[in-house]
């Protein structure tokens, strides 16, 4: 019972590309972006049990896909912790899997971001610990806008966060073809030289709090353009693409990351629910999740 009493619990949600834009490459070979990101309410769960010895146990259908439990994250995440704070109190990780692996959301950089976050509570750190935020950036790129999961622009390498955008609920269904896809390779296929500039067009301004009816437009001047390299690796993310635009209410269908889940963005919860009903029944092997993004 002791045991039951003492354990902490965090969501690691989806994160969700709705927008990403290349802008170039700089002459260190990194590619810089920039990406307006909103989460699910849905995601793989982290329990962490405080006192006991560093570990990370796991389960849930996609844990084989995980690999070594010793590197994933989650540890890493922790022990970037513990360096910077050495008095830190650690345990023992429980991750229930729930999201695939390499598919575009986030999910090891989100389940890191909750470590950090059950971190903070076991410890009494506020979330703006500065050492909270250096170990995020230390154990992943995508970890810093994950620790504080809202809806926000960020820039660069990734390590630019914009304020934290006051999107209106978008109802939205998420579909994975259990095709995983890896971002180097998706990079590697755009070629864009080291130095070199894409100049595909400027990304969409997402200033101050947006209505549905001012939201959409902006939205669609937005794109992925990691879309036509993931789709060459994977061509069934075309075919995702055109079941969702297809679909009655769909008003925005893009791909997420750098692939394969892709999203599409509804006028109604009602016709989310439709198309999920559809989808799913035409394509029982594709994970298909309604959900709201915000």
């Amino acid at each position: 019972m002791s045991e039951i009493k003492s354990f902490f619990t965090e969501r690691a949600p989806a994160k969700i590309n709705l927008t990403l834009h290349i802008l170039g490459r700089r002459d260190d070979g990194w590619h810089e972006l920039e990406s307006l990101v909103a989460f699910s309410r849905f995601g793989d769960l982290l329990h962490f049990f405080p006192g006991e010895l560093l570990s990370l146990s796991m389960e849930g259908q996609h844990i084989a896909a995980c690999g070594d439990p010793e590197q994933n994250l989650i540890l890493k995440a922790a022990r970037n912790l513990q360096r910077l704070l050495p008095d830190l109190k650690l345990g023992r990780f429980h991750l229930i899997k729930k999201l695939p692996v390499a598919a575009g959301i986030g999910g090891g950089s989100s389940d890191a971001a909750a470590a950090l976050r059950l971190l903070a509570r076991a410890n009494g750190l506020g979330i703006h610990t500065p050492q909270l935020h250096q170990a995020a950036s230390e154990t992943g790129a995508d970890v810093p806008v994950c620790l504080n999961p809202k809806a926000r622009m960020m820039a660069g390498l990734v390590e630019r966060l914009g304020p934290a955008l006051k999107l209106p609920p978008l109802p939205a269904l998420i579909v994975n073809p259990s095709v995983p896809v890896e971002t180097k390779p998706v990079f590697q296929r755009m070629n864009i030289a080291p130095g070199e500039k894409t100049g595909f067009g400027p990304h969409p301004n997402f200033a101050g709090a947006l209505q549905p009816d001012e939201l959409w437009p902006v939205l669609k001047k937005g794109r992925n353009d990691m879309e036509p390299a993931a789709s060459m690796i994977a061509p069934i993310i075309a075919d995702v693409l055109a079941v969702l635009g297809g679909a009655p209410g769909c008003r925005i269908a893009r791909m997420s990351g750098s692939g394969a889940t892709c999203f599409g963005l509804f006028d109604s919860r009602r016709n989310v629910m439709r198309a999920h009903k559809v989808i799913k029944a035409a394509h029982p092997a594709w994970r298909v999740k309604p959900c709201v993004l915000n």
